[in-house]
């Protein structure tokens, strides 16, 4: 039985569903050689800014492009800026967006139970287009001075968009 003989419905009916199966699937993921270079940039805005942090690159399928511990970078911050990365990656956008979300929906705490899942600001997807191609996180800022207590979350932010923009021109 030919699947393009057939009309939709009668293919429908008749079936195997396997007619209709794509056989490969293409899908675009950031480099390794792009990831190195938005974890360094997102270093370099850190350290100017005076912090010490460990920066993580994700690729679309949730491997582990980069790692970067800077120099004096405390130990938590490895497992964090994962973190951050995965959620920013799996939920397609920034994990401080998700986390505020999460807030405001007390229903919805049962999210926070799967593994690897943070509502802590520092993690952005990067995409190219419309099209998220991995993402990156930045862990270990300290707050603020007079912020709340998790504003470093937003210093993150701000080191990560850094490594994003270094990249940017060739995310298209």
């Amino acid at each position: 039985m030919k699947c393009k003989s057939m009309g939709l419905a009668g293919a429908l009916a008749a079936l195997p569903w396997a007619c209709f199966a794509q056989g490969l699937v293409t899908e675009r993921m950031i480099s390794a050689d792009l990831a190195l270079e938005a974890a360094t940039g997102a270093i370099a805005q850190c350290r100017k800014d005076g912090h010490h942090v460990t920066v993580t690159v994700l690729d679309r399928a949730v491997r582990t492009k980069v790692v970067i511990n800077d120099d004096g970078a405390n130990p938590h911050s490895a497992e964090h800026s994962y973190r951050k990365a995965y959620t920013a990656l799996t939920y397609r956008q920034p994990s401080g967006e998700y986390g505020k979300r999460q807030s405001s929906n007390p229903q919805a705490a049962g999210v926070l139970h799967l593994a690897s899942i943070t509502t802590a600001a520092g993690g952005l997807p990067i995409r190219a287009g419309k099209e998220v191609v991995g993402s990156i996180a930045v862990s270990g800022s300290p707050g603020v001075p007079g912020s709340p207590a998790g504003s470093g979350g937003t210093v993150d932010e701000k080191c990560a968009q850094a490594g994003i923009d270094r990249i940017a021109a060739r995310l298209k």
